[in-house]
């Protein structure tokens, strides 16, 4: 084929492509089916779908256009989203509308591991927010491995980048049809394989929901302290992250005090004060980094009604 033929060529394919790419088509499709989702919602979900790396440098603050956009997107969001509807108290009217709930390792990797598409909206003593608490999986074995967009927005992040987990469709067809340079399809054992070397990097799973992601369950974070903005604006009040329904327990007569425990936790939840390891129960989202961590086996996750029900897909399916 000669240089004007291949010239032709692709001039025939650029003109034949779609103008909306079938991604997105299949997410318009789904967003007609969820009840009262506006088209600012669609719009939203699109604009958070196609540019994450934006979206979440822009909420965390990391993005050079961060003070420019900031201002702006909080505008829309506080004028358009039903999440900005209760500005009284406007952490936890946005916590509602994207969040987090704190997995065990267990329990995420059974999360990747379902073997039969799901819709339930989950109880709110398990997903304790007024929006987006459906667990809706269409093609659960659709799972695409993407660079973390909390991680790529730092100057030095947590290694790897390819550690969030988006779970089933429209989700994970939407990120890789856009993202082919950042993203790529895993199967379920490869996604546990993530999970489980996240684990031991002592980075903490959060099954992640979104109201403009069609208000349900997309994604499973796997990050740490020092790079997630979920986990940071936690920790300034933002209550963007349920805790998992357990609390970590301390056998005094195995703890050693060797603080192992202390250096594992994100939360800060840990202290050894007088030679044995304690626990802030306050603190503890019962993510189970500390126990998988701690040399001596003193360590172990104890169900607290006080911190809701655990996330146990098997039983809420």
């Amino acid at each position: 084929m000669t240089d004007r033929e291949e010239g032709r060529h692709q001039e025939r394919g650029r003109a034949s492509a779609p103008l909306v790419a079938p991604s997105t088509r299949a997410l318009l499709r789904e967003a007609r089916e969820v009840p009262g989702f506006s088209w600012f919602d669609r719009l939203h979900g699109y604009v958070y779908g196609r540019w994450p790396y934006l979206y979440i440098g822009v909420g965390t603050g990391e993005h050079p256009l961060a003070r420019v956009l900031g201002p702006i997107a909080r505008w829309l969001l506080d004028r358009f989203s039903a999440g900005g509807a209760e500005r009284s108290d406007r952490g936890a009217a946005f916590a509602d509308s994207y969040h987090g709930k704190v997995v065990p390792l267990e329990e995420a990797a059974r999360l990747v591991t379902v073997d039969e598409e799901i819709r339930l909206t989950t109880p709110e003593q398990v997903i304790p927010y007024t929006q987006a608490r459906d667990i809706i999986l269409k093609n659960p074995d659709h799972i695409v491995a993407l660079d973390c967009p909390c991680r790529a927005s730092r100057d030095e992040p947590c290694q790897p980048l390819d550690v969030c987990l988006i779970v089933g469709e429209p989700f994970a067809g939407f990120i890789v049809e856009h993202h082919p340079d950042r993203s790529r399809w895993i199967s379920p054992e490869e996604a546990v394989d993530i999970l489980q070397a996240e684990d031991e990097r002592g980075h903490v799973h959060h099954a992640f929901f979104k109201d403009a992601m069609l208000e349900r369950f997309y994604a499973i974070c796997n990050c740490c302290a020092c790079c997630c903005g979920a986990m940071q604006a936690h920790q300034t009040g933002v209550p963007m992250l349920a805790p998992s329904g357990y609390v970590s327990r301390v056998d005094g007569e195995l703890c050693l005090g060797c603080e192992a425990c202390v250096d594992a936790c994100q939360f800060a939840a840990l202290s050894v004060p007088d030679g044995r390891a304690v626990v802030d129960a306050e603190a503890c989202m019962g993510c189970g980094v500390c126990v998988s961590h701690c040399p001596e086996g003193a360590l172990a996750l104890a169900r607290d009604a006080s911190k809701g029900d655990p996330l146990t897909i098997r039983e809420v399916m």
